[in-house]
């Protein structure tokens, strides 16, 4: 934090300018490695599938300077030899050999049988048009979430979009012709990319009903991120849920309130297949409220205290840390300083998942979370902190400290400074680490 590792001039109290060394911007990429283990994904207890295909952690947090650009490596394809020549391509004669070898032995009735299968070979031999089913019993678990009422074009419709068969069209097919298939209201635990044959027979085995499907939030975790996991998990649909979630007068939020984001406490929440997305959202809301009110934070303090601790919950490693990281970013509100937060700056290009930053996303004052361009704390709540971040707020820890760097990457030790000299130690121990840990550069 404080941006000491940058290899220039920095704001600091009072309009005092420093500078790191060039030599921290070597270890930039590494600064924001969080220590800790990334926020979990919205999973289910029972199963580990993922929301929608997706791994969904939360970031990690920027420990005491800015993170540098993810690397990245470009692959050349290898190219055959000029001498080469592909094999002609016997696909459509192998198949009219077939098709005629059918009609001769069996007649029209054999053929009338076989022809869509033949037609399905000589496709996959010529490569003329792609399977609208996928084939086995599929790979990756997910969690699929029947709700009262749903019909079976909604059962089509949620397999499609929690990735278990390829379309709806083609199970919804399949439905059609088994007149005497019945879904019950719950949670299933299937796999992606299944045969739509394969997921209707999973659907109808008692063996796969979830008995306690939940929503599982982990602390940091951003409201897109929740409402994914709305989604896999509850079975509601992205416009439902996106649209209770801009409904922000429902929820009885203090006024001036621009987002559910920070508002939505970290917790376990069953499933419940009778259930709308406000309904879940607002049992999340009051949740919030009541984690605040034993915080003892009065109503009229609400809001700050949110995004307060959203931000703790971003930057804070260690349990230990967090009443520190809280005093911290208050003594710098105090004398004045930017914040200079990377999470804050990540979390305003619409990255929710890091917390490491470019030289141009620092610099861009258009972005209302850049603590590096603005002053004070962001303009609303950049994940939704647990109770750790609420009470780090609350009862913060004492001392003079405006800066703080990780200097262990695997044990998470973190040291806290009062000057920016003190800081710019703690940063050649971190480098010196990095030097002694090739492996997390």
């Amino acid at each position: 934090l404080g941006g000491s590792l940058h290899s220039g001039p920095v704001p600091g109290a009072r309009g005092e300018d420093a500078s790191a060394g060039a030599a921290a911007d070597a270890a930039a990429s590494a600064v924001a490695t969080d220590a800790r283990p990334a926020d979990g994904p919205l999973d289910d207890g029972p199963s580990d599938d993922d929301l929608a295909g997706d791994d969904l952690a939360g970031g990690g947090r920027g420990a005491g300077g800015r993170g540098g650009d993810d690397g990245g490596r470009r692959g050349g394809a290898s190219r055959p030899p000029r001498d080469e020549r592909p094999p002609r391509r016997k696909g459509p004669l192998i198949a009219g050999i077939v098709i005629v070898a059918i009609v001769v032995a069996g007649g029209a009735v054999a053929y009338n049988f076989a022809a869509p299968k033949i037609q399905a070979i000589a496709s996959a031999i010529s490569g003329s048009q792609e399977s609208d089913d996928y084939t086995g019993d599929g790979t990756s678990k997910v969690t699929i979430t029947i709700k009262d009422g749903d019909i079976g074009e909604d059962v089509a419709a949620t397999l499609q979009r929690s990735g278990v068969v390829k379309t709806s069209k083609v199970f919804y097919q399949l439905l059609l012709a088994s007149p005497n298939v019945q879904f019950q209201p719950g949670s299933y635990a299937l796999k992606k990319k299944m045969s739509s044959k394969a997921a209707l027979t999973a659907l109808q085995d008692k063996a796969n009903r979830v008995q306690d499907p939940s929503i599982v939030i982990p602390e940091g975790t951003a409201l897109a991120d929740i409402e994914a996991g709305m989604v896999s998990k509850a079975g509601l649909s992205k416009a439902d849920v996106e649209a209770a979630a801009k409904d922000l007068s429902a929820y009885g939020l203090p006024s001036g309130v621009t987002t559910l984001e920070g508002w939505l406490f970290p917790a376990t929440y069953p499933i419940n297949p009778k259930w709308t997305a406000k309904q879940y959202f607002q049992t999340m809301v009051d949740t919030m409220k009541q984690h605040l009110k034993t915080a003892g934070v009065a109503e009229a303090d609400q809001e700050r205290v949110v995004v307060f601790a959203s931000l703790v919950q971003k930057e804070a490693g260690l349990a230990a840390d967090y009443p520190k990281v809280a005093r911290v970013f208050q003594n710098r509100l105090d004398d004045g300083m930017l914040l200079q937060s990377d999470a804050t700056v990540a979390y305003g290009t619409g990255n929710t998942h890091r917390v490491t930053t470019t030289d141009a996303e620092r610099a861009d004052k258009s972005n209302r979370y850049n603590t590096y361009q603005h002053e004070g704390l962001p303009p609303a709540p950049i994940s939704n902190p647990g109770d750790l971040a609420l009470n780090a707020v609350t009862k913060m820890a004492t001392g003079n400290w405006r800066y703080f760097v990780t200097v262990n990457l695997e044990t998470g030790e973190t040291v806290f400074s009062d000057t920016l000299a003190q800081h710019e130690q703690a940063v050649k121990q971190f480098q010196a680490w990095l030097r002694a840990h090739p492996d997390y550069q």
